[in-house]
């Protein structure tokens, strides 16, 4: 049983949804990762989105390019909360991937992040806040990771030559 479930549209997503995992290795959270192609693999797709819930999962981060009906179309079949990543797209640069997420139609969110690699870190990060919600060990992490991100920034201007 996995608190978080990472799924992609296909291996050539991985560069993207592997800076995710790391964020989420990063704060020790379990997570199980795999592909599964809304175009290719729907009937895979409805049984992992329908059975999320049984299976343990609280939170879904689920990235694709192009038409994107991913994440959308896992967020329609389960009540969980589900987070999209645009990927990159070499046609249109992402900007499909992010279009096709983010205009879901009122009563199937998605939170949609950034393209490509950005949009992977923070959602591994509002994975983790939305569990954080109700686990205060993540939510102090949360706290920790943002103060070092502050620690970092305010040094690296002591470093101006």
């Amino acid at each position: 049983m996995s608190k978080v479930s990472v799924v992609m549209g296909s291996k050539l997503d991985w560069p993207t949804v592997k800076e995710a995992c790391l964020i989420l290795d990063q704060f020790g959270v379990d997570y199980d990762k795999r592909v599964i192609s809304a175009h290719r693999m729907p009937n895979e797709m409805f049984a992992f989105a329908q059975n999320a819930v049984k299976n343990g999962t609280a939170v879904i981060i689920a990235c694709a390019g192009g038409a994107a009906h991913l994440p959308g179309m896992i967020a329609a079949n389960t009540p969980l909360p589900v987070i999209g990543i645009p990927g990159q797209t070499k046609a249109l640069g992402g900007m499909d991937s992010l279009l096709s997420i983010v205009q879901m139609p009122a009563g199937i969110p998605v939170a949609t992040t950034a393209i490509g690699v950005p949009g992977a870190k923070n959602a591994a990060l509002l994975a983790l806040q939305i569990l954080g919600i109700t686990t205060s060990k993540i939510q102090q992490q949360i706290v920790q990771y943002r103060q070092r991100m502050h620690d970092e920034a305010k040094e690296s201007g002591n470093h101006l030559d």
